[in-house]
């Protein structure tokens, strides 16, 4: 009796997740009105002259509500008794429900474990409908206040920002995925969008429009925080001016921070050059401030320039472009040489301005759409035209961009793929410094040596010879130049060896020295090994050099070279050349032939 049916399950998991959906987008739209309710019926509590009762304050809190989600509002209590339209936005009042009705779409696309997974598409449409809801009844309830809101911009753009932030935040619950291009686009663009080059030169391009974006309004806000230090005294007359309680100043100041960034894309459109207007009559530019503004009594707008043409200090203000270009090209060269002085994997010279170039149409529409939101009129009269113009803010950010950032980016490619320093003379250095242990040459006396002579001169040859076979190369030569032995020819005959050096390649080798006195024999290294055995600390080849040791031709000037360095005490007698790379036994000298003691 009490089994169910898949079916019938699923149906129900399905509705009851789209119910869930649609509870989540209330309680956000809720969230964000009795937030905004809680604040204004603090401050009408506080204040000690209301004008109006509870009710008043509510439906203020109302209209305040839409205002943030970009909605004008119709003030109905002027002293003219035409109403005035407000359509200047708050921007960080924007921030809230956007967030709200963000996290509302992705909690409810991707649910807690245990619970029903409503689709994509149902999860929007469910947490759009239930924050709609909430929003028509809050405009309902305004109308009959001091403000309420234009039926017109309900549906755009308040409609369109509920509708959008829902969208992103089931987006970000599916991992933030790209999609597929539908099936009428062309071949090409779907084949484009399925690579993951196409994914990552995307995200890139978003990532370097969003940081142009941030330097302008970083920019813009240095620029209003220079002009309000640069007009104190103005600033604080305005702030004291206003209202003559806490209460008041109080209120002022949290209506000053809520448009803290209104106030910078103010000073952006400012230092991009189309500035902005304080009335139907006046426009502040760098180069002018032309014109009677409007203008009324609020502390933010004491740090506008003074009146005329403008002077150095107000030119500074086109650093702020200029560092928004320089945003956008560092942020795409990041991505375009991932690894500096590496050319693998790289974008092309093409590939890197075609991304900066986007990048730059990306900031000058995002630019344009805050500056839209930023200004707007708050009047019928004078007031009508009040902040900056989007549609020149706009394509004034796209054009310091393009033209900053595309040759910027080409040229901080090439120089993040440059080899950094003078690597080749780095390189060559620390071939030549590299630590080698130096393999010291075995020098044989003939044992009958006195201590007397033999000792002095075999401790001179030894020490000759050490001196040559410690001396490093400088340069590696591509010719060989030859000499003969015995005649006194140049020690740069020797292929690779340096004058007065006993190696041929650079790398010192052992070398075998015998010395013949009268009444004495000489023996080789091998021929003693063989026959006496083994002196102390006498060790046997452990490898044979290359080819030029052993050349017959390399081998007579090495000894030549040996000879004239020795000052007399080498043997005169040719060297043995082994016909194979084994070392043999140097033979005997001849009767008569041996060097003087």
């Amino acid at each position: 009796m009490t089994e169910r049916s898949p079916m019938l399950s699923a149906e129900r998991g399905r509705s009851t997740a789209l119910a869930s959906a649609f509870l989540r987008g209330v309680i956000a739209a809720g969230l964000g009105l009795g937030s905004l309710a809680v604040l204004v019926m603090v401050l009408w509590i506080s204040s000690p002259y209301p004008d109006s009762g509870p009710g008043g304050a509510l439906h203020v809190a109302a209209g305040i509500w839409l205002l943030a989600h970009g909605a004008e509002l119709v003030r109905t209590d002027t002293l003219s008794g035409v109403p005035a339209p407000v359509a200047t936005v708050p921007l960080l009042l924007v921030l809230l429900p956007v967030w709200l009705a963000h996290r509302a779409a992705r909690d409810a696309a991707d649910p807690d474990e245990g619970r029903a997974r409503p689709s994509p598409a149902g999860a929007f449409c469910a947490v759009t409908a239930g924050y709609l809801l909430v929003a028509a009844s809050a405009a309902a309830y305004a109308r009959g206040g001091s403000l309420s809101a234009d039926p017109d911009t309900l549906v755009f753009p308040a409609a369109f920002v509920v509708a959008g932030s829902a969208a992103a935040g089931v987006w970000t619950a599916a991992g933030r995925p790209l999609g597929s291009v539908p099936s009428w686009a062309p071949l090409w663009l779907q084949e484009a969008v399925a690579r993951t080059l196409f994914r990552n030169r995307v995200e890139a391009l978003w990532r370097s429009a969003a940081a142009g974006v941030m330097v302008l309004l970083g920019g813009g806000a240095l620029v209003v925080a220079v002009g309000l230090v640069w007009h104190a005294q103005e600033t604080q007359q305005s702030f004291l001016a206003l209202s003559g309680d806490w209460a008041g100043r109080f209120a002022v100041l949290l209506l000053a921070l809520v448009l803290v960034p209104n106030a910078a894309l103010w000073g952006a459109a400012y230092g991009l050059g189309p500035g902005f207007a304080l009335g139907t009559g006046a426009t502040v530019t760098p180069l002018a401030f032309a014109g009677q503004p409007a203008l009324p009594h609020f502390p933010l707008l004491a740090a506008v320039p003074d009146q005329g043409p403008g002077s150095l200090a107000n030119w500074a203000a086109a650093v702020v472009p200029v560092a928004a270009g320089l945003a956008v090209a560092w942020f795409t060269v990041r991505r375009a040489v991932p690894v500096p002085a590496v050319r693998e994997g790289c974008w092309s010279p093409r590939e890197t301005a075609l991304v900066t170039l986007l990048a730059a149409v990306g900031c000058g529409a995002g630019t344009a759409v805050l500056t839209a939101m930023a200004g707007g009129p708050l009047g019928t009269g004078a007031l009508a035209d009040f902040g900056p113009v989007w549609w020149l803010t706009g394509p004034a950010a796209l054009a310091w961009t393009v033209v900053i950032g595309v040759p910027l980016a080409l040229l901080l490619r090439v120089w993040r793929l440059r080899e950094p320093g003078w690597a080749w003379r780095r390189t060559a250095t620390e071939e030549l410094q590299e630590p080698q242990e130096p393999q010291q040459p075995q020098v044989e006396t003939r044992p009958g040596s006195d201590a007397s002579g033999g000792g002095s001169s075999d401790e001179t040859a030894k020490e000759t010879v050490q001196e040559s076979a410690g001396r490093r190369r400088w340069w590696k030569p591509t010719w060989k130049r030859k000499g003969k032995a015995g005649d006194g020819a140049d020690e740069a005959a020797v292929p690779g060896a340096m004058p007065g050096s006993g190696s041929a390649s650079g790398v010192s080798a052992p070398v075998s020295v015998s010395a013949s006195r009268p009444g004495g024999t000489s023996r080789g290294a091998a021929g003693a090994a063989g026959a006496d055995g083994a002196e102390a600390g006498f060790e046997p080849y452990d490898f044979l050099p290359t080819d030029p040791w052993h050349d017959p031709e390399a081998r007579e000037a090495r000894w030549a070279s040996l000879k004239q360095g020795s000052g007399g005490l080498m043997a005169d007698f040719p060297p043995d050349v082994p016909s194979d790379r084994a070392p043999e036994p140097s033979r005997s000298p001849e009767p008569g032939q041996g060097a003087t003691p």
